[in-house]
């Protein structure tokens, strides 16, 4: 944009200060902020076209990524069901997982977390975690291991993301804009679901924060994501809500009872991996030892309980749910089985058995309440989704992906009120508490969830010291 020329200057100073005068200086500082901002675009928009250019670059791996990953699944699950004595591989398949991530693994043993704390503080992520939770989340399905998918494919897509970063040097809000991608193409092409996995991207680093500068990124990420994922083969299973009740008081009353629940569950479910993990890390120096004796835990239940059926994936929950076909003896046999398994050290994810969880404790919520088993499952399998995870607008586009826009206005209850409830837990330990859920919990803002769970801990252990210490003066 041209500026004004110097005589046109001199005319409005020879205006002095009156109307003229201060309309012609405040062109003038309009002409001039107009040009510094359009300077200022053009190099935003060579950088942001670098950004959309090497997201496509991550989302197109990441999607043929998917491919792969739930191919070598769908492989090693029929193989499993077909030869239930490959349940025996669960000692070596942990042993090996768990020398190869100590001695090979570098930080990567972290998981979802170091995906976390690469987007936050621009730590880059070695290329060898990608091939190792691959293998080594392949070999837990083949095994029979309670796991999920997504936080294999989050891991991969946040290596890729990471590296692709490193050979292009980009730093800064250039490299979380392409981390958040990644994880978004992940998300997406994994489960088929490319509006949540848009959302998840830009949800899943903090509680109580929208990343909306990456949100074009991310949406187009997994977009792209899950359609290389489709075209290369992949099919999405999806099940069907039967009916939706109109939204009366009664309904309304049901669905946020139930929110409760599915918060209180997907705490437990965090609470109980954790405790695992505890558990072997307290009373087994031996890295190794530690891994045996989980795996023989884990094992023992299979055999003992004749629990094959709660191995892997699962998937049949979900559809069972639905079905008004399962009862609270499914959700503690899958939820029991996922946190012998993910506190034991095999490698996978949360997201698909939290899935089966809540559609099997929704689906007897139905049958108890006599309303539509398979609208109960729905509500139960994002509500304890989101809620485990801390990601309630995700959730609430996971639901529209998966059943369409009939039940939103539950699903936006479930959503907020099951993710409130979780408080500050979650399956995510390095998650940044930017807004605390509650005013209670105002002092874990800054935080991350790790650091908030210590400090609720340390705070109890104080409070009951106090009690016993004053029943102790009495």
């Amino acid at each position: 944009m041209p500026m004004l020329s110097r005589e046109t200057l001199q005319k409005v100073r020879r205006h002095g200060s009156g109307f003229v005068g201060t309309l012609g200086l405040e062109l003038v500082h309009t002409e001039r902020m107009l040009a510094n901002d359009a300077v200022r675009d053009l190099g935003n928009m060579r950088a942001s076209l670098r950004t959309f250019a090497l997201t496509l670059v991550v989302s197109v791996l990441m999607g043929a990524a998917a491919w792969a990953f739930l191919t070598s699944l769908n492989l090693v699950t029929a193989a499993r069901e077909a030869h239930v004595w490959l349940f025996a591989l669960l000692p070596v398949v942990s042993v090996a997982t768990a020398w190869l991530y100590r001695n090979h693994g570098l930080r990567a043993a972290r998981g979802n977390n170091l995906v976390i704390d690469s987007s936050e503080t621009g730590t880059p992520i070695h290329a060898r975690m990608a091939v190792l939770t691959f293998v080594c989340s392949v070999a837990t399905h083949l095994a029979g291991g309670s796991a999920g998918r997504e936080g294999t494919a989050v891991q991969i897509g946040g290596t890729i993301a990471s590296n692709v970063a490193g050979i292009f040097h980009l730093g800064g809000r250039d490299r979380q804009d392409l981390m958040l991608a990644g994880i978004s193409a992940a998300f997406g092409g994994v489960f088929g679901t490319p509006l949540a996995g848009a959302f998840f991207g830009m949800e899943m680093c903090t509680i109580g924060k929208l990343n909306y500068s990456a949100g074009l990124y991310c949406l187009v990420a997994s977009f792209t994501g899950d359609l290389v994922a489709r075209g290369l083969g992949i099919a999405h299973t999806r099940n069907v809500i039967e009916s939706v009740p109109a939204m009366e008081p009664a309904t309304v009353a049901l669905a946020v009872a139930a929110a409760v629940a599915f918060g209180l569950v997907a705490r437990f479910f965090s609470l109980a991996i954790r405790t695992v993990k505890r558990f072997y890390a307290a009373r087994f120096t031996n890295y190794l030892v530690a891994a045996v004796v989980g795996s023989l835990v884990l094992l023992a239940v299979y055999v003992g309980l004749g629990a094959y059926a709660y191995g892997g994936l699962s998937e049949w929950l979900v559809g069972a749910g639905f079905e008004g076909k399962t009862g609270p003896v499914d959700v503690i046999m899958k939820l029991a089985c996922t946190a012998l398994t993910l506190g034991a050290g095999y490698q996978g994810g949360e997201v698909t058995p939290l899935f089966g969880i809540g559609a099997a404790l929704g689906g007897w919520f139905g049958q108890l309440a006599g309303v539509e088993p398979s609208f109960m499952a729905a509500l139960g399998m994002i509500g304890v989704f989101g809620a485990a995870l801390n990601v309630p607008v995700t959730t609430i586009m996971l639901s529209i992906d998966m059943f369409g826009g009939q039940a939103a206005g539950y699903f936006v209850i479930v959503a907020f009120i099951s993710y409130l409830v979780a408080g500050h837990r979650g399956v995510y330990p390095a998650q940044r508490i930017v807004t605390p859920k509650r005013r209670s919990l105002a002092t874990d803002q800054g935080t991350t969830v790790e650091t908030a769970i210590e400090q609720h801990r340390t705070s109890a252990s104080a409070s009951e010291a106090e009690v016993s210490a004053e029943d102790d003066r009495r």
